[in-house]
């Protein structure tokens, strides 16, 4: 029997720009890096694997973290909205 596993889903990635060489996709990937908070991978892509292509996506968990503090502010107003009218 195979137990099925299932993966959440994260933030997509979005790619930026296709190179053809490493070396200057990773001068790419460095540039980004030092703008904040992102992750930031080089794929391979292409025919036979020939180009270098450079992906983003903002940081999941500042990302999670941002979600909470929404999350908890809704809650806190639907709570008080209800305080008031009592």
């Amino acid at each position: 029997m195979i137990d099925s596993v299932s993966n959440k889903e994260g933030i997509p990635w979005t790619q930026v720009a296709k190179y053809e060489t490493f070396e200057s996709a990773d001068q790419k990937r460095h540039e980004l890096l030092a703008e904040g908070d992102l992750q930031v991978k080089i794929h391979r892509c292409g025919p036979e694997g020939v180009l270098f292509a450079v992906k983003t996506r903002k940081d999941p968990s500042t990302e999670e973290l941002r979600l909470k503090k929404e999350e908890k502010a809704r809650r806190k107003k639907r709570l008080s909205k209800k305080r008031r009218k009592k």
